[in-house]
């Protein structure tokens, strides 16, 4: 018989993967919790997690039963809230971009009703992936295949740089034309700093990087300081000068949930709204 009660302490311990640390927010011992996880494991006839040195790693088998862990709770709450005359929240992941440029408004209108992620790409897509999220928002190169997308909008990326900068009065540039400028570019592991690195190489220019920045406010910041120039999406809203750059990539921007999601009325109303408010409908 499969022990169904162990679901939500098997849920802790899948988020955590730290028995110690699960056994104390479930108030339970930790030999009590190995007990259901090892009951759990029996009846699904595989193990859930395997150690790689020091750290536990849920198996495949785990994985999908943390996610069925969460769509059981998930039902159980919203049928609660709904009994009660309570809506319950909607978990939405995005970036810092997206976030401070294009799901404002949607916040500011919507926000009791909201449980926010602030993630990355990698990070949004685990979260909707795994169902601790409903909704995520972020930048897609490539479209994953195990999601649904739903494309919202698409902005150049542009240069950066001060009114009285000798390319802030051109209507579009092309990367060789930032030969020999000093650049405030985003940490060497960051999809756009990567994506730069390989064009300019490819182009066949160098830059001088004057300094490397976590996040568009603060290279922004360094740009008003007149440090450098800087590549970002033109989504960015700032006063300095922004110039499209022809020969880099469009940036698409997409909501991401799982299959069936949109069933759930609170995420087809929540996609609605910002679909909505980016004039994607």
């Amino acid at each position: 018989m499969f022990p169904a009660e162990s679901l939500p302490a098997f849920l802790v311990f899948a988020e955590r993967l730290n028995f110690t640390a699960a056994a104390r927010e479930l108030h339970i011992s930790q030999p009590a919790l190995h007990v259901k996880v090892r009951k759990l494991a029996e009846a699904v006839g595989r193990p859930l997690y395997v150690r790689h040195g020091k750290r536990l790693v849920l198996t495949a088998e785990g994985e999908a039963l943390a996610r069925f862990a969460r769509e059981r709770a998930d039902q159980l709450d919203q049928f609660l809230a709904e009994l009660g005359g309570e809506q319950r929240r909607v978990a939405l992941a995005a970036g810092q971009g997206a976030y401070l440029y294009l799901l404002g408004d949607v916040i500011a209108r919507e926000s009791e009703r909201l449980r926010l992620f602030t993630a990355s790409r990698a990070q949004t897509l685990t979260l909707v992936r795994d169902g601790r999220a409903q909704l995520g928002v972020s930048v897609l190169d490539e479209l994953p295949d195990d999601l649904d997308t739903v494309k919202l909008a698409t902005y150049d990326q542009v240069l950066v740089v001060p009114h009285d900068h000798p390319l802030a009065s051109r209507d579009q540039i092309r990367l060789p034309d930032l030969t020999g400028m000093r650049m405030v570019l985003p940490h060497p592991a960051q999809p756009l700093r990567v994506s730069l690195e390989r064009l300019r190489s490819v182009a066949d220019f160098e830059w001088e990087v004057a300094v490397e920045a976590g996040g568009w406010p603060l290279m922004l910041h360094f740009v008003e300081l007149g440090v450098g120039a800087a590549v970002v999406n033109g989504c960015v809203r700032t006063d300095l000068a922004k110039v499209p750059i022809v020969d880099l990539p469009p940036v698409p921007y997409y909501a991401i949930h799982r299959p069936g999601a949109r069933a759930d009325r609170r995420v087809a109303q929540l996609l609605d709204q910002i679909c909505h408010s980016l004039g994607s409908t």
